[in-house]
């Protein structure tokens, strides 16, 4: 395994690899929670034996072939069952450009790929390269795109998400509010991450995306609100904090208008649990 330090200085890559390596772990307390885990993403293939991973409150079991596909901070979780083994090579990932892939991938495909042998061998040969070898910051940074691009093939071929044809500064936007949900997401600070005027980025996005850019807000923060309530055992006060709302109050009649459900009924329904 190997740790690699991010650029410092006046140019910013867009895709960038935090860290890689091969692992074999086998009977043993192996648990990764990511709501509890700095911005970025990870590629973990697994070669052999089987890992589980909770995305969102769906399991799933992660064996030979499979790729899993994770970007944090998130309500995810995988781990290893006591007595099972697991056989993975992995690679971090961090910087706008690789971030709005992985999310993309995930919005269309979810965390588990499978992907073709070539496209093994690509990401292979990316985490063999970052893991056994002193690379200068481009070559570095060409890998991480190499293994992004790898599993992008793996989960669209030749169709694109929708989001790919946005405009860039929409795209600035969107991965801003990605990555900030819990903070002020005003039009003027989105249209200062999108780098434009006021005026001209809420006709852009409203034209690109479909909505306004309070709209969007709203609709991701209400998306996250439905993960954590399903996925964490969360407060609603907390969650509101972690979706960007002032308090508790404020946040359970926006959900209720959204879903027609208070939090806690939302999350009781579909959870099957008794209602108090």
């Amino acid at each position: 395994m190997r740790t690699l330090r991010r650029l410092r200085g006046p140019l910013e890559l867009h895709c960038v690899a935090t860290g890689a390596g091969y692992e074999r772990r086998a009977n043993e307390t192996y648990n990764w929670e990511g709501s509890k885990r700095g911005a970025f993403a990870v590629i973990q293939h697994t070669i052999a034996g089987r890992g589980e991973l909770d995305f969102a409150g769906t399991r799933h079991a992660l064996r030979a072939g499979d790729t899993m596909l994770l970007t944090f901070p998130h309500a995810n979780r995988y781990w290893l069952e006591p007595g099972q083994s697991w056989e993975y090579f992995w690679i971090g990932i961090q910087g706008a450009e690789g971030l709005r892939v992985a999310r993309a991938i995930l919005h269309a495909i979810g965390p588990v790929l499978r992907p073709s042998s070539a496209q093994i061998d690509r990401l292979a040969d990316a985490c063999l390269a970052l893991a056994t070898r002193e690379l200068p910051v481009g070559d570095a940074s060409a890998a991480a795109y190499a293994a992004t691009m790898a599993l992008c093939d793996a989960a669209f071929g030749d169709a694109l998400p929708a989001n790919a044809e946005h405009p860039l500064p929409v795209r600035r936007a969107e991965t801003y509010v990605e990555e900030n949900l819990a903070a002020n997401l005003s039009v003027d600070r989105l249209a200062r991450a999108a780098k434009l005027s006021r005026a001209h980025f809420v006709r852009l996005f409203s034209r690109s995306v479909g909505v306004s850019p309070s709209a969007y807000v709203f609709g991701q923060r209400m998306e996250l609100a439905e993960r954590l309530l399903l996925a964490t055992d969360a407060t609603v006060e907390a969650i509101a904090r972690s979706c960007g709302f002032a308090d508790g109050n404020y946040f359970a009649k926006a959900f209720r208008r959204a879903n027609g459900q208070a939090p806690s009924a939302f999350r009781s329904t579909r959870l099957g649990r008794p209602t108090r």
